[in-house]
């Protein structure tokens, strides 16, 4: 059963540019997830959902309306505020992983807490923590290089979820893996979310998006659909889907 809400966007809409150039990425989103749930985010190419989950996170500003993670409205706070919630309540995990290459897995599992102000001996045994957790404590002190795709977006997920963060938005967190991986990669942030975080995961596949308690589907901006118990309306997957905006 899910927990309080951790998420909550309510009216957020998201227009860049002005006059006749202007572009309504986001038009008066209602959205609340979880604690122990997982939401999944669908829709074709430009229809704004990586644009929700930048708004989600803090790494955007909405245009209208107000986002809040864990009780705290995001565009109340300053800069630094904002960035330091960043640091400690959310985790982001991509479809490129966005690993520093000249770190090794622990080393980058660790920065975030480090730039938080943990000590790094402190940040290297949280790490390696998380890295028990995603089953990888094997790879602690390779490079990214030395990793392989899978491998590369566990650590990824460790990475996202090192700390008290509680909030893991994923962008496409399968598209550069080959269909075995990517179970395994939903398997692990299913198990996650189940132990106490929420998630937002968009997603162009159905199949991953049947890891989730609910998917919304987004288009031009607008919530159209949204599926719970009942299957996927396979109808509204006709345009070309993506990982655009």
């Amino acid at each position: 059963m899910s927990g309080p809400v951790l998420l909550r966007l309510a009216g957020v809409a998201r227009v860049h540019g002005r006059g006749e150039a202007a572009v309504h990425a986001l038009r008066g989103i209602d959205l609340e997830v979880r604690l122990g749930e997982l939401v999944a985010v669908m829709g074709p190419s430009g229809s704004g959902k990586s644009t929700l989950l930048s708004l989600a996170g803090g790494l955007d500003s909405p245009t209208s309306g107000t986002v809040e993670v864990a009780g705290e409205e995001l565009t109340g706070l300053d800069q630094n505020r904002r960035a330091r919630l960043r640091r400690r309540g959310v985790g982001y995990v991509f479809q490129d992983f966005n690993l520093v290459p000249a770190l090794t897995a622990a080393e980058n599992i660790a920065l975030p807490r480090e730039l938080d102000g943990v000590p790094a001996r402190k940040a290297r045994r949280e790490a390696l923590r998380a890295l028990d957790e995603v089953g990888l404590r094997e790879v602690a002190d390779r490079f990214p290089e030395e990793m392989s795709g899978g491998q590369r977006q566990r650590v990824a997920i460790a990475r996202a979820l090192v700390g008290p963060r509680r909030l893991l938005l994923a962008d496409e967190p399968t598209g550069a893996l080959d269909s075995l991986t990517g179970e395994d990669v939903m398997r692990l942030l299913r198990a996650r979310v189940d132990a106490g975080a929420a998630g937002l995961l968009v997603t162009h596949e159905a199949r991953f998006a049947a890891w989730a308690d609910r998917t919304i589907f987004l288009r031009d901006g607008v919530v159209v659909d949204s599926t719970g118990e009942r299957p996927f309306p396979e109808s509204l997957l006709s345009s070309t889907p993506g990982s655009g905006a």
